[in-house]
Formats: C-alpha cells, structure tokens, sequence
C-alpha cells in the first residue's frame, strides 16, 4: 500500500500572520500569529506538509508587485525556519473580485491546482480558513473544513459561529492554528493507534 501524502492547505493572512486590511505590502508587514509558526513546525514534524493557498487582490489592484510579494513570502519563509518549519509551496490569486476569475477563493481553482500538483484527493486534505468565504472555499473544493478564531473570525459571538458553521455542513472551530494543530496530530495518534494493534 502506498502512504497517502499527508497534506494541509493554509491560509495566510489571519491564519499565519496578522490580518491587514490595506493589504500585507512589503516584508515588515508580515507580522506572524503567536504560535503559528510553532503550530506549522510541529505539523512538518509529524509528517505533514503545509502549503498556503492565499487570495492576494492587492496584485490586481496594483497595491503591490510580484517583487514585493516574494519579499513577504521569502520573510515568511525565513521566519518559518527560525521556527523550525517550513511552507512547500505558496499559491495565489492575484485577481480582484470583479475578474470573475476561478482560482479566488470561494471557487475552488487554487485548491484543485494544489490536488492536482501533489496527486492527492482533497476529500483527506484539511484546509484552514478564517472566514465564511474561505470556509466555502474548501467546502467546494471537496476539503476537510477547518476554521481559526485568530484572524477576522476573532471575537465574533457564539450565535455567529454557530450560523458560520451550519453554512458548511462538517466545518470545525478551533482557537487558533497551534488548536488546530493540536487536533489534527491527536486525531493522528488516534488513528495510529488503532490501526497499529499490538504490532
């Protein structure tokens, strides 16, 4: 039997790092979230690889240029490293809302281009996400459905989360991705130890 690879899309701003409003422009913006970087790290640690499939209609808009998005995403590397972990692959969409494209999140472009360069089935792939939107995005891609109360989902009432939750039957909640990351490498152990027996 060939290893399923085990592997968990992330989303960026909110997620791994602070959410801006005016768009993460140049490598000091990119401001990690407390414990993120860790939580990758101890994912990587076990086996699994991360990779970010991010919105980024700054690019569209002309708020920000190729360049400078490397920038932020080498500073999210190197940073990542300190951490001891560490991205695969980043994938965007550089498109505005009015582009009509397929790959901005809710569509499902990005993570299908993402199942595709890694043969895998996205119905074993958990994706995190901090809004409705991306929530919807991994429920139309075929994605485990995980949401974070870290970035623009922090601080909303029980009542919404419930009504977020129910709008994408299977979603989980979680504090943040290091709770994240802690449920899925139970949930691992879990299922190691029931299929190692005695061994």
């Amino acid at each position: 039997m060939v290893d399923r690879v085990k592997l968990v899309i992330l989303g960026r701003d909110g997620i791994l790092n602070a959410y801006r409003e005016d768009h993460v422009k140049a490598p000091e913006e990119w401001v990690p979230l407390p414990g993120a970087l860790e939580a990758v790290a101890r994912l990587n640690h076990a086996g699994w690889h991360a990779v970010v499939a991010t919105n980024q209609a700054g690019i569209g808009r002309g708020m920000i240029d190729m360049a400078s998005v490397n920038a932020v995403h080498a500073r999210m590397n190197r940073e990542l490293l300190a951490a001891g972990g560490r991205i695969d692959a980043v994938f965007f969409c550089p498109h505005t809302p009015e582009d009509g494209c397929g790959c901005r999140k809710p569509k499902p472009g990005m993570m299908r281009e993402i199942g595709a360069r890694y043969g895998v089935d996205l119905g074993h792939v958990p994706m995190v996400a901090d809004t409705l939107r991306d929530l919807m995005a991994a429920q139309a891609a075929g994605c485990e459905p995980h949401l974070v109360l870290s970035g623009r989902a922090a601080g909303i009432g029980d009542a919404q989360l419930r009504q977020m939750l129910e709008q994408v039957p299977g979603a989980r909640a979680h504090a943040d991705l290091g709770a994240f990351a802690e449920f899925l490498l139970q949930r691992d152990h879990v299922a190691d130890s029931s299929a190692g027996g005695l061994g």
